[in-house]
């Protein structure tokens, strides 16, 4: 007798199936190692230009040329770039997310991890697009390191990342506002989430909250010239990566 084939977990993907589906009050339950559980709806992943971030308008302002859309969600970013004439690749490890984005008009779309040798099967891009604090993609520092210089492959002479991270410091702050962290730990960017649909449960991911002298420090050492294009209330902030070769 044959083993049945085992599914992963997509609490992400079958939420924003629901939503697409129309059951408009689909929730993500946010589980993390540094706060207490949060409740995101899939409406986010769907929300339109003037709903979105002034950081992420800036950003998709500043595309150029050809652009790869990592960690794509729902395709909201995508579908604008799309509707301003753009040429997108749309990814995300989610295969209900590339689902969605399929069945939302997104022209180009795959389903891969981060460092997955065949995410450009060889193709080069004007533009890397890492929004929705984009670099916790690359999980850890040293993933951030690994992935800035694995962006180099993935980027035309020219080319650009722009992407969005936070300082979480202020996370760590004692009641008198001084930072309290552990000197012997890892960073204290780095984050340990899953996600719940439901009753289903998504395995733990790392995910990096990169504050701006970390990111400067990383991407110059990586080679890129850095600009820090806009910073909102939320210590959140827009960044161009940019390399010259």
């Amino acid at each position: 007798m044959s083993t049945p084939e085992t599914t992963a977990p997509d609490p992400l993907g079958h939420a924003l199936q629901a939503y697409q589906q129309g059951q408009l009050s689909a929730t993500l339950a946010v589980h993390s190692s540094v706060a207490d559980e949060e409740v995101l709806p899939a409406a986010y992943f769907f929300r339109s230009l003037w709903e979105m971030p002034e950081l992420e308008r800036t950003a998709l302002e500043q595309c150029q040329g050809r652009v790869l859309d990592l960690g794509a969600g729902a395709g909201c970013h995508a579908l604008e770039l799309q509707a301003r004439g753009f040429e997108v690749k749309s990814v995300d490890i989610s295969p209900g997310a590339v689902a969605v984005m399929e069945q939302r008009g997104v022209r180009e779309v795959a389903c891969h991890d981060l460092f997955d040798p065949a995410l450009a099967q060889g193709e080069k891009f004007d533009t890397l697009l890492m929004l929705m604090n984009g670099l916790g993609l690359t999980g850890t520092l040293e993933g951030l390191e690994k992935f800035l210089h694995h962006a180099k492959s993935l980027l035309n002479p020219g080319g650009q990342i722009l992407a969005t991270s936070s300082d979480i410091s202020y996370m760590y702050e004692d009641e008198e506002g001084a930072l309290v962290f552990d000197l012997n730990g890892s960073y204290y960017g780095e984050v340990t989430y899953s996600m719940q649909y439901g009753t289903e449960q998504g395995a733990e991911f790392g995910w990096i909250f990169a504050d701006p002298s970390l990111l400067q420090d990383c991407a110059t050492a990586a080679g890129y010239e850095v600009e820090f294009l806009e910073e909102d209330e939320h210590q959140q902030y827009l960044v161009r990566l940019s390399l010259s070769f």
